[in-house]
């Protein structure tokens, strides 16, 4: 059996469904993915950017509390996460993507 997203520390059952919906379903996916592509997964399926969740997932992909982040550390998360952000969230792709999944379109 393979430990699920939410055995990762500040990582929760609703994190675990979001990422769930991209495809992402045990902590060993999410670790090996990273949590840059992670989240950059979950903005392109349209997920709504929010900093806090990107920090809480880098934090538990490290093994630390979600509000060990501060300082330095935060700030430089926040410029990743802006460039994620800036990269990744396209409104209008996101629909389209959500559109075909209710149809029954996937990627193969």
């Amino acid at each position: 059996m393979t430990d699920p997203v939410s055995s990762i520390r500040n990582l929760g059952p609703a994190f675990e469904e979001s990422l769930a919906r991209v495809g992402i379903h045990t902590a060993d996916e999410l670790r090996e993915l990273g949590a840059d592509a992670a989240y950059e997964k979950l903005l392109r399926a349209g997920s709504r950017p929010h900093f806090i969740a990107y920090y809480v997932l880098v934090m538990g992909l490290q093994g630390r509390p979600w509000n060990d982040c501060k300082g330095t550390e935060k700030k430089a998360l926040r410029v990743r996460f802006d460039a994620l952000k800036a990269s990744a969230h396209d409104p209008a792709a996101a629909e389209f993507e959500r559109m075909m999944d209710l149809i029954g379109v996937k990627d193969p």
